[in-house]
């Protein structure tokens, strides 16, 4: 468990930020919070904090949150 896991209850985004993951990862989840907390959970997730931001690896997906607010700012597809 780290900072990031252990305050997960905190994770939340904008309407702004949730547009921008879903087109980002191509899903079309309701609520892309949720939908980042299970990938954040799944055991096989890398989770690393490089500066004011925390980096979770699930499978495919890079998700960028802030460290301090927990604000989802994005999400990508890791090519390759």
């Amino acid at each position: 468990m780290n900072e990031l896991t252990a305050q997960l209850h905190r994770l939340h985004t904008t309407p702004l930020g949730a547009e921008r993951v879903r087109r980002n990862l191509q899903i079309e989840a309701e609520d892309v919070a949720a939908w980042c907390r299970e990938r954040i959970l799944d055991p096989d997730t890398v989770v690393e904090r490089v500066g004011k931001n925390w980096y979770a690896t699930a499978g495919r997906h890079r998700i960028t949150v802030n460290a301090h607010s927990y604000t989802i700012i994005t999400a990508h597809k890791i090519k390759g």
